[in-house]
């Protein structure tokens, strides 16, 4: 053990520092913390003192730099732009659409009539979900504020914000000159709003009743949304892009007037501003930089794959030289003979070298039997911050077998199912109830005789609804159906349950449409296939069918 008087010197000659021991907590150390994370005397976690932000002050100042970036990569980055667009599809789908649902017990405790039961709530459900089609995907895509998609493609676009931006805005119009004949069934139309358009007006701080855009109550509740009348970037709307109109929340009835969603990761937050890419995106740069190295690198090798090295360098030996006429007769021959020197074999040249000549090749000694390695373990990395399994990232199923793939599917799915719900109650909803409270208003819907209550104290009984969007899928097509027919056998699962899961769609119409297959399948005096062998005759159907 080193004595305690003795110093070290450095090469200066000056004492070096002494390094302050920590203190052990057997010797009873005061500073001593029980948790290793908060440890602050070791070399590991000495440096590591991140600051305590609130969770709009960590954010809001820094969404555009992080948007920014996230935005860059999905543009430029195939691993970046697959993952969004697994994302939506396996969240949102092609047919993202609510399926209604009235909370019919309710309704019938708190008006006393038992004709509100599941039977009326079938085909009051029915009526609601023909009507709102009819607005979801009208041809003239009037359901859209600027007639370019439908329902289900603003659905889409909405979650591919979320997903890159951290934010979703909607505002719902009402627009009754769009009716008429041939044109809008309904005056409800929706437009989507570009994120970066919410924000303080003139770029004010953020202070007591403004975070991001979102103006607030004492509460903390969002009570207006700042939207710029133009996007920053437009240079030709430089004006509108300065001046910023306060957009309600709702309706003093409460219609919902602007739909703003994103993921709430901490409380009191007022804004998303950072997608699922945030936490991977410096890795997933590293990986695009090591990516295009070597990519050059192989560019390179296999362009410049070999060279022929002289003995003589035209400057060097004129100068050592006092004889000037030889070396330049030595390298008009060398130019001469391998411009006339084509000799070949069948089609093949063969290289024939001057005296003195040689043939190097080029090797790259680079470190690239690394790169896969590192590929995988980033892109791992990147496939758990957005939810999704390896295999879906990369698209690389060639190491997994059918157990491993159904679980890795599963757990996905999980993540899948929770944004589904998470996204179709905070953004979908309210658009679905400003649609069927139009409905309600406007059309013929079934109700108990003599008792029709009143859309906006029974809004969420009679708007309720379930969101659908894309099933799971199959894995082994014979394995998985033969689970779900045990599951609904033994009353723990039923259609309506298994249809959603798997296939992503509504039971009625499987069911229907199995009917008038039956139907169609007696009519031309077909043998009926095993699922529908069992199955009665419709008479009503069958009454129907031209003879």
């Amino acid at each position: 053990m080193m004595n305690e008087g003795v110093q070290i010197l450095g090469p200066n000659g000056v004492p070096l520092p002494t390094r302050q021991s920590r203190p052990s907590m057997l010797a009873g150390g005061w500073d001593v913390t029980p948790y290793d994370a908060a440890d602050i005397y070791s070399d590991k976690m000495s440096g590591w003192r991140p600051f305590l932000w609130s969770p709009d002050s960590e954010l809001n100042i820094y969404r555009d730099r992080i948007v920014s970036r996230v935005r860059d990569l999905v543009r430029n980055d195939g691993w970046a732009s697959g993952a969004v667009t697994r994302l939506v599809d396996n969240v949102v789908g092609a047919n993202f659409r609510p399926i209604s649902k009235p909370n019919f017990r309710l309704l019938a405790l708190r008006t006393g009539n038992k004709k509100f039961d599941h039977v009326w709530a079938d085909e009051y459900g029915r009526a609601v979900d023909a009507y709102f089609a009819e607005w979801a995907d009208d041809p003239g895509f009037y359901c859209d504020v600027h007639r370019k998609q439908t329902f289900g493609q603003m659905m889409r676009l909405g979650f591919r914000h979320n997903v890159i931006d951290g934010d979703a805005i909607a505002v719902s119009h009402w627009l009754p000159e769009r009716q008429g004949q041939g044109r809008a069934r309904f005056a409800t139309a929706i437009q989507l709003i570009d994120p970066d358009r919410l924000s303080n007006p003139q770029q004010q701080f953020d202070n007591k009743v403004m975070r991001g855009g979102v103006e607030i109550d004492e509460f903390g509740a969002p009570t207006g949304y700042w939207i710029r009348r133009a996007h920053l970037g437009d240079w030709f709307n430089a004006e509108k892009a300065w001046k910023w109109d306060k957009l309600a929340r709702e309706t003093a009835w409460g219609r919902a007037v602007t739909i703003h969603y994103y993921d709430h990761d901490r409380a009191n937050q007022h804004r998303g501003g950072a997608g699922v890419f945030t936490p991977v995106v410096q890795r997933l740069r590293m990986l695009i930089k090591y990516d295009s190295s070597e990519l050059d690198a192989a560019i390179l090798n296999a362009v410049f794959g070999a060279y022929i090295e002289s003995p003589f360098d035209p400057q060097m030996v004129e100068m050592a030289m006092s004889d000037g006429e030889h070396l330049p007769r030595y390298q008009q021959e060398r130019s001469d003979f391998h411009t006339e020197r084509k000799t070949a074999l069948g089609e093949m040249r063969m290289p024939i070298l001057f005296p003195g000549e040689k043939i190097n090749a080029v090797t790259a000694a680079r470190p690239s039997g690394n790169f896969e390695a590192f590929e995988a373990a980033v892109l791992r990395n990147f496939a758990s911050a957005t939810g999704m399994s390896e295999q879906q990232v990369s698209q690389n199923w060639s190491n997994v077998n059918y157990s491993s793939a159904r679980g890795a599917m599963l757990e996905a799915h999980k993540t899948f199912d929770r944004r589904r719900f998470d996204y179709g109650v905070g953004f979908g909803q309210p658009i679905y109830t400003n649609v069927v409270e139009e409905i309600y208003d406007t059309a013929n819907l079934p109700m108990p005789s003599g008792n029709r209550p009143d859309f906006i104290e029974y809004r969420g009984a009679l708007s309720r609804a379930r969101w659908v969007g894309p099933g799971r899928g199959w894995i082994d097509p014979v394995k998985e159906p033969q689970g779900s027919v045990l599951k609904m056998d033994a009353g723990l699962s039923n259609l309506d349950e298994e249809t959603d899961s798997i296939e992503g769609g509504d039971w009625r119409e499987k069911v229907e449409q199995r009917a008038l297959e039956v139907a169609r399948f007696r009519e031309l005096n077909l043998p009926l296939p095993n699922w529908a062998a069992g199955a009665p005759a419709n008479e009503a159907i069958k009454e129907e069918q031209p003879q």
